[in-house]
This record gives C-alpha cells, sequence and structure tokens, in this order.
C-alpha cells in the first residue's frame, strides 16, 4: 500500500510529493510505502541523513525498510519534513516523542517539549518528569522538575504519581531548596505517606529520606511528638543518630526559641521563599525615598533593593512579570505618571500616564486589568477610577465611586473590587463600597465601625480585612475590623502591637503583613505579621530604613530572583544532576 502526504499541504516541496514529482526514496513501514525526497528528510533528521549518505549507502539505492516504528507515525515525521508542523493531542504526544527521538528529528522533539510544558499540571507533572529521563529533554525535565518543587502541597492532594517516585527520585525533590512547603512537617508527613504505600519495601528508605528534611525549623512540640515518637524512627539505628543531634539543637536553644539557620546543613538550612514581599518607595519625614527592600518569609530578613525612583502615597502592583508604581508624589508633584520595572530584564519604563494625578491612590489588580481608584490631585479627593489594559497600554475611564476618598485602600475578593475608608477635605470616612466590573457599577456596602484615612485594607481568609489608619490625619491606630461579605457585616479582631497609619500591607505565605507607616511622630521601621489561624499579631524583622506611605506588592514564582536576593549557599548533593533530573 502507498501512502502520500495529506492534500492540505500546499508549501511546493509538499507540492512536489503530493504530485509524485522528483521522489527518489521510498520508505517501507509495516508494509506500508512513502514516497519523499532524500534532501528533504535529511534536512529535519539526522538519523535519514546518516541513512542516505553514510558509509553504507548508495546513491542509487531508493527503497529503504524502517524497522520498529509504526506507520502513523512515520507519516508524522515525513508530514513535518515537509510542513514544519506536526499536530499534537493529549493522546499522540508521547509516541511522536517517542518516534522523533528515534529519528533524530529536534524541530518534533521541540514541539513535543513545549506541548508538555504547557499541559504541566499537579497531576501530570511528576509523569513527565520522569517520562523524559528516557529522551533528550533538557529543558522540559528542568522545568517539569521545579513545577513539581513550586506546586508540592498541591501535588499531595493527589499523591498517586507522587507515591511512584523512586527513593532516589523522592530524595531529590526533598532536598532541594526550592521545595514550596509551608512548613516542614509536609515533608515529612509525605516520606511517612510514600513508605505507607509500599511499607515492606520502603521502610528501609526512612535513614535516607529523614535527612533531606529540615528537622531543626519545625516547632519543637512537632518533632518531640511526631518525629521522635515514631516507631519507623526508633527503630533505625542511623536516623536515631539524626535525631539525637536535632534534639540537641533544640535543648540548646529552649523549647520557645527558633534554631539559628545553618545553611551548610540540610537539618537547618532554610528553604527559598515562594514568594517576595517588596516594599517600594514611601518617605521619612518630608522627604520621598528611593529605596527598595524585600523580604525572605524564610529567614525573616531583608534585603535592600537598589533603585533611584522617588515616590510615595503611590499604588504599587505586580502584573504578568512587571511591578508596576502608580501615581502618588515626589518631592514637589502630585503624580499621573506609571512606571513599570520589568523583572526578568530589571529594566524601568514609563507607560501610558493616567488622566488624573492621584497622590494617595488605592490601586488593584483583577482580570488581568490595573484599576487605579480616588486619590488626592492636589484640589481635591476624587471620586473617578480609570482601568489600565497592558495589552493595549491604555486607560479608560470607568463607573466614579459613590464618594470621593483620599487615602483610602482596597482590595479583591471574589471578583469584586472593595474599598474602604479614605479623607474627603478634612473628614476621614467610616463608609465603604464593593464594585463589580461585571455591571461597571459601584454599590455601598456596611460602614467600618471606625472612621480613617491612611488604612490598610487587604483580602484575607475569604473576608475584608480594614488595618489601622488615622482618624485626625496625626494620630495613627491599632484598630482591625474584619468584614464578611456574605452577611455584611464588621467584627474586631485583635489590635496590632503598634498604632500605624500610611503603611504597607500585603499577604505572604498565609500571613497578613504591615510594613512601616508613620507612627505619630516619623516613619516607622516596624513590621508585623497575624496569624489567621492564632488570631494574634506577632513582630518581624524591621525594615532597613524608616518610612511611611510605602506600598508593598507580593512577587510569586519569581525564583531566580530570590536566589539572587537570598543566596544559599551550593551543597554537594549526590541526587540530582545541575538540571533538576535524576540519575
Amino acid at each position: 500500500m502507498e501512502k502520500k502526504m495529506s492534500d492540505s499541504v500546499c508549501t511546493a516541496p509538499s507540492k512536489l510529493l503530493l504530485d509524485g514529482k522528483l521522489c527518489d526514496v521510498v520508505l517501507v513501514v509495516d508494509n506500508v510505502m512513502f514516497d519523499a525526497h532524500k534532501i528533504i528528510l535529511s534536512s529535519c533528521s539526522s538519523y535519514f541523513c546518516t541513512l542516505f549518505t553514510g558509509a553504507w549507502a548508495t546513491p542509487e539505492k531508493r527503497m529503504y525498510t524502517i524497522p520498529g516504528v509504526s506507520s502513523e507515525m512515520m507519516n508524522v515525521i515525513i508530514n513535518y519534513a515537509y510542513t514544519k508542523s506536526v499536530p499534537l493531542t493529549e493522546d499522540n504526544v508521547v509516541p511522536i516523542l517517542a518516534a522523533a527521538d528515534q529519528f533524530l528529528v529536534p524541530g518534533i522533539i521541540r514541539a513535543c517539549c513545549s506541548y508538555l510544558e504547557d499541559q504541566l499540571s499537579p497531576v501530570n507533572c511528576i509523569g513527565i518528569w520522569k517520562l523524559v529521563d528516557f529522551y533528550y529533554c533538557p529543558e522540559l525535565r528542568k522545568r517539569a522538575f521545579f513545577y513539581i518543587l513550586h506546586h508540592f502541597e498541591e501535588i499531595i492532594g493527589t499523591p498517586e504519581e507522587l507515591l511512584d517516585l523512586s527513593e532516589q527520585q523522592l530524595a531529590a525533590v526533598l532536598e532541594n531548596d526550592h521545595l514550596n512547603v509551608k512548613c516542614e512537617n509536609t515533608a515529612f508527613e509525605v516520606i511517612l505517606l510514600w513508605i505507607d504505600h509500599m511499607p515492606d519495601q520502603r521502610q528501609g528508605s526512612i535513614s535516607v529520606l529523614l535527612p533531606k528534611v529540615r528537622l531543626t525549623l519545625m516547632t519543637s512540640e512537632y518533632f518531640q511528638n511526631s518525629v521522635m515518637n515514631n516507631a519507623m524512627i526508633k527503630n533505625n539505628a542511623e536516623c536515631m543518630s539524626i535525631i539525637n543531634e536535632v534534639a540537641e539543637v533544640f535543648q540548646a536553644c529552649g523549647l520557645n526559641r527558633r534554631p539559628q539557620f545553618i545553611y551548610s546543613s540540610l537539618l537547618s538550612r532554610p528553604r527559598l521563599p515562594s514568594s517576595i514581599l517588596l516594599v517600594t518607595g514611601g518617605k521619612n519625614r518630608s522627604t520621598a525615598r528611593c529605596s527598595y527592600e524585600a523580604y525572605d518569609y524564610r529567614t525573616n530578613s531583608w534585603a535592600t533593593v537598589g533603585c533611584d525612583i522617588h515616590r510615595a502615597h503611590h499604588g504599587a502592583v505586580t502584573l504578568d512579570g512587571f511591578v508596576y508604581l502608580i501615581g502618588g508624589c515626589n518631592h514637589e508633584t502630585n503624580l499621573k505618571t506609571v512606571q513599570r520595572l520589568d523583572l526578568s530584564s530589571s529594566t524601568w519604563q514609563l507607560v501610558t500616564p493616567m488622566y488624573n494625578a492621584r497622590c494617595y491612590v488605592s490601586v488593584v489588580v483583577l482580570n488581568g486589568c490595573i484599576y487605579a481608584m480616588g486619590g488626592f490631585n492636589g484640589e481635591i479627593s476624587l471620586s473617578s477610577v480609570e482601568c489600565y489594559k497592558p495589552e493595549t497600554d491604555q486607560w479608560t475611564i470607568v463607573a466614579r465611586m459613590n464618594a470621593q476618598r483620599a487615602a483610602a485602600s482596597a482590595t479583591v475578593l471574589h471578583g469584586k473590587v472593595y474599598i474602604c475608608g479614605g479623607f474627603y477635605q478634612t473628614y476621614s470616612l467610616p463608609t465603604a463600597e464593593c464594585y463589580n466590573p461585571d455591571t461597571n457599577l459601584w454599590t455601598t456596602i456596611a460602614p467600618m465601625m471606625c472612621r480613617r484615612r491612611g488604612l490598610g485594607v487587604i483580602a484575607y481568609k475569604n473576608q475584608i480585612y480594614a488595618v489601622g489608619g488615622t482618624i485626625n490625619g496625626y494620630t495613627p491606630l491599632r484598630i482591625v475590623e474584619a468584614y464578611n461579605p456574605i452577611t455584611n457585616r464588621w467584627r474586631l479582631l485583635p489590635s496590632m502591637h503598634y498604632p500605624r497609619s500610611h503603611f504597607g500591607i500585603e499577604v505572604v505565605n498565609d500571613q497578613l503583613f504591615v510594613v512601616g507607616g508613620y507612627g505619630g511622630y516619623h516613619g516607622m521601621y516596624s513590621v508585623e505579621r497575624y496569624d489567621g489561624e492564632a488570631g494574634w499579631w506577632y513582630s518581624t524583622s524591621d525594615i532597613a530604613e524608616s518610612r511611611s506611605g510605602l506600598s508593598c506588592c507580593v512577587l510569586h514564582g519569581f525564583y531566580s530572583l530570590a536566589e539572587n536576593l537570598f543566596p544559599r549557599d551550593p551543597l554537594m548533593l549526590p541526587n540530582v544532576d545541575e538540571e533538576g533530573g535524576t540519575f
């Protein structure tokens, strides 16, 4: 049976093939014959180039029997040689990758890898990582491996593929600094889950896997109750040696104090943060300042980032790999300009300015757009709202708020924008409202218990938190309220340790952070975090420079940036190669 190319192919070489002109080779696969041109096949496949031009080849030979491949896969390869396209689906991508690897067709291999990369999910990422160990796909292998690390807690929810990892593969995951787990308890419990899947064969692996867990970074209570008292560990001499070492560290540090980080030891080495809290701009007294700081929640430490941009009382958001700084003021002027930082190249650029200057602006991101609300233009508080679309680099005016407000604060929850407080003329507002982008309408919601400006508003634990601020513009507050959109009611929560207004607020690692601000006399250094599970505020490391009028944003998934800002000394790890694959 003779096989020819699809009639949909219309390039010049493929037309020759369709017409059967100048064909100089016939490939026989499963009793199916494919007419083709040697030069076309050789141009995309070193296998065919060697077959047709190697030492044993003869120019007059026209017919070649090709074993070890189906006629369907050969048809895909020949079609690609003429069209440079390949029809990939979830069902055929693996056999096509295998055929492309067998016949050394790098173009198809790249297409398959790109397709598989786009399909990565918590359900299939481990399977893809293991699959590409059979083929030379180093970039896909690296991306699949890092996908596993960065989505590890999601993978645990559907652990079927995780349970099929080898001891060596699981060790490679657990020992990596990029492993994204909220706490080391998770890593330990995954080991127990993996062993319990095949206990007779895997119990001996506990001595290999336990040292990959950062045991000294657990709470002493969890370590004593769940690790030290585990029967499997107690019956393993190698594990008990590790346990005794860690127990001595806890004892030396005291039960209520965390051990110091030891970067040279896996047992005490902090993992890299999956998210970075970025502090932008602000001022001390009357001077807008330019230093930026980044926070590593794993080590409770700050790194100063150099920058020559001066803004205070502005908005800062992240969107599609950029940090946007919007409005605010500098030493002399209320600003309508917008600058953005390309995180991939560390370069700044101006984008289209807003229609209105907006100091004390409120800014959020929703559905791929940036909303700038209210603010002060030098004369009045504004009720107008502008919406920026990065793909068009244009601002458009959307529905006005029901109230004019500056020094308010806004956030997004369940697809809607919530804005609270602020001031109009000299009066601080208790009011709050909600914007629905589908209807382009603002709806007034229940007012806060305490009227205020310079507050921080953030979505946290499915509610709207309104934190701090000031009533009179001078005396800062410690108050915290939470709004439930279902009941349309506010309730009081534990107050911050320190009163503050005009501060930065964000959620990182499921903790609510407040940074700097005005403390009544000057800008503040202090930082606090609220743990919604514990229902309490905790002090964290101070920022390097006191400031108020700052704005915070969170960078998710910028792992190379985390490595640069918060470097960890390299370790000699025998289980992984430099691309994240297994030996």
